[in-house]
């Protein structure tokens, strides 16, 4: 999987989101990033704050674990799960 990997800290993935949709979730994989969908308009960083809440929900962490460390003003962003396993972060996605 392209858009997951282990590293040092935990786990990183390369997101592709799509601001206002009708609802939060996850289609799939665009290329090499996970396509997510979410409902905030992407204005003054509420989407990235709903990406990161999204996330740490489906992963069920704490969503200072979660940080977005990439794509703070676009919609291919790359976010670190903290001490994190990759394995355990592709079977919550899937």
């Amino acid at each position: 999987m392209p858009w997951l990997r282990q590293h040092r800290d935990g786990v990183t993935i390369d997101l592709h989101v799509q601001p206002r949709a009708s609802k939060n979730e996850i289609v799939g994989v665009q290329g090499d990033e996970l396509k997510v969908r979410l409902t905030s308009p992407p204005v003054e960083g509420e989407a990235n704050r709903l990406c990161v809440e999204f996330i740490a929900k489906l992963l069920k962490v704490p969503k200072s674990t979660v940080e977005l460390v990439a794509g703070e003003k676009s919609r291919h962003k790359r976010l670190l799960i903290r001490g994190g396993d990759a394995e355990d972060v592709r079977r919550a996605l899937s």
